[in-house]
């Protein structure tokens, strides 16, 4: 990429040391106010997010979960941050209810982190930057469900990488080395144990669901980033990802089968009528293709979508309208 390598990219250029840190809100109330996000320029939030989607993309092409990295102590932070909730998980059994799905334990785990978001966000980012910690821990809270309709997708994912996004416009997370790291032991540490777990145990519904036309109930991203790691594989191609022994080989070093061994667990029936979209993908010849593909339908199916926007939330790191410098 063109920028300079000893500099972060423009969008994860740490804000300014007297930024006024704001609680993000909503900003997206009708369909027109769309054109306000989509506006690309520089520092808007549209742009901010995927070019953090995308430096994360690059970050991990060609690596295996497995290889060997140096993890920083803001990562060791934050790991112990999602280990907590993954703890609380633990504590909050679910309750006997008549209804299979929707689980109302949730609630409570819900409320726990409510209350205590912005002191774990707070272990995490220095004292020095304790202002921000308000801002960045609504984008944790958003991050895991709606907890009146108990359910998650891909809105609250989008929330989970803005708080990463966040964590590093602040200079918490550093975009060096540390992208794949972000990406290895908080997405795989995350989405997949933490949120997986929440989905299982309080039998979240899907929000906004596609049924078999979607990618999957509840990720994206993984997907994404998962694609990127097989670019130039020697011998797996995205043929292989419907084969359940190279699946079963190989899931613990590709987040992309993970993600299908995930939905293999889920659902029953043959693979081609219960997740019809990735079926499809399976005949794309080059995981190169199915990354670009990806991408596109990210943009297309998730954040140009309006009933996924409306509830993203804006602040000072991840404006709406344009920064207007002093």
């Amino acid at each position: 990429s063109s920028w300079d390598r000893r500099r972060p990219p423009p969008h994860l250029e740490a804000p300014p040391a007297t930024q006024n840190f704001i609680i993000p809100k909503k900003e997206i109330h009708t369909v027109p106010d769309m054109g306000k996000w989509k506006r690309s320029q520089v520092p808007v939030a549209y742009a901010d997010y995927i070019g953090f989607i995308l430096t994360l993309n690059e970050g991990v092409k060609g690596k295996k979960l497995t290889f060997e990295y140096r993890v920083s102590e803001a990562i060791e932070k934050l790991v112990a941050l999602l280990n907590t909730l993954d703890r609380w998980i633990d504590e909050t059994p679910p309750v006997d209810q008549p209804s299979r799905f929707g689980n109302k334990a949730y609630r409570i785990w819900y409320a726990k982190l409510d209350e205590e978001a912005e002191n774990l966000v707070a272990t995490v980012v220095p004292t020095h930057l304790a202002a921000a910690v308000p801002e960045v821990a609504v984008y944790l809270k958003e991050s895991v469900g709606n907890s009146t309709r108990i359910d998650y997708g891909t809105g609250h994912e989008a929330a989970f990488a803005a708080f990463l996004c966040c964590l590093c416009k602040i200079g918490v997370l550093r975009v060096d080395d540390q992208i794949a790291i972000t990406v290895f032991l908080v997405f795989a540490t995350f989405p997949f144990p933490v949120m997986r777990k929440l989905q299982k145990t309080y039998r979240m519904e899907p929000a906004g669901s596609q049924g078999v036309w979607g990618l999957d109930d509840f990720q994206f991203l993984p997907f994404i980033w998962g694609s990127s790691q097989l670019i130039d594989h020697p011998y797996l191609e995205p043929r292989h990802f419907v084969d359940e022994k190279a699946v079963n080989e190989n899931h613990k070093d590709y987040m992309f089968l993970e993600c299908i061994l995930f939905i293999t667990e889920m659902k029953t029936g043959p693979f081609a009528e219960h997740s019809n979209q990735l079926w499809n993908i399976s005949a794309v010849p080059s995981w190169s293709k199915v990354n670009q593909g990806l991408i596109r339908m990210y943009k297309a199916e998730c954040l140009e979508k309006f009933p996924v926007i409306q509830h993203f939330k804006f602040g000072s790191l991840l404006p709406i309208h344009p920064v207007t410098s002093g």
